[in-house]
């Protein structure tokens, strides 16, 4: 699951950065996706240590009476300009300085490399797997190490369009595995008339559930 919207009115790119939180519509869209869960078979709930995963994650904790476990390896991506605007006009890309970090769009050159974000995030899902043998998980992240994971099991490049990502605030990425081998993906939003104006749309990816199955 990816987190519910932050409070944000400075329009910075917070990263990693603590005291991010939840804002209002934020808290009501994970409360409706605890909501969306309450009869499902869970029973581990992980979480990035972020305040916003962590406060995402506490109303599915609290409907199937768990605790909300941390795994480090849920974390955002790392990115230099974490903390600034990011834009052309703003002054983060107008300085000079931040150049050099925009050379290679593949690695990405401005942060954590793609594929070290896929390692990791298969070992906390993997982890989150064995904890729940038998049973449902739910893993609370970010959009990116979301979206790099989901590329990463369905053998797509990682580098990519941010702007083409299917991963809305408050969604869900389903991995069901068989045995230890993830045999389908799933994606679906309950929180979708939550969302703002702007990240909805007709025809945009992510209008209806999808799956999508592997050979077992």
């Amino acid at each position: 699951m990816r987190h519910g919207e932050v409070h944000n009115p400075e329009g910075v790119l917070y990263g990693r950065l603590p005291d991010f939180h939840l804002s209002e519509l934020g808290k009501e869209m994970a409360e409706r996706v605890a909501d969306h869960l309450s009869g499902r078979d869970i029973t581990h709930v992980v979480a990035s240590p972020l305040e916003r995963a962590q406060e995402t994650a506490a109303p599915i904790s609290a409907s199937h009476g768990l605790s909300t476990a941390v795994d480090e390896r849920l974390i955002e991506a790392e990115n230099i300009f974490q903390g600034k605007t990011f834009g052309v006009g703003d002054g983060s890309l107008r300085n000079p300085a931040y150049w050099k970090y925009l050379t290679n769009p593949f690695r990405p050159s401005w942060g954590e490399p793609y594929i070290e974000q896929a390692v990791r995030m298969m070992g906390a899902l993997n982890a989150a797997r064995d904890a729940a043998r038998g049973h449902e998980a739910v893993c609370v992240s970010h959009q990116l190490p979301v979206w790099v994971a989901r590329s990463f099991v369905e053998r797509r490049r990682l580098w990519h369009d941010p702007r083409k990502r299917q991963c809305s605030l408050a969604s869900l990425t389903t991995f069901t595995y068989h045995g230890d081998k993830i045999v389908s993906i799933g994606y679906s939003e309950p929180a979708r008339d939550l969302l703002p104006a702007h990240l909805t749309g007709k025809g945009r990816k992510g209008d209806a559930p999808v799956a999508k199955s592997f050979g077992a």
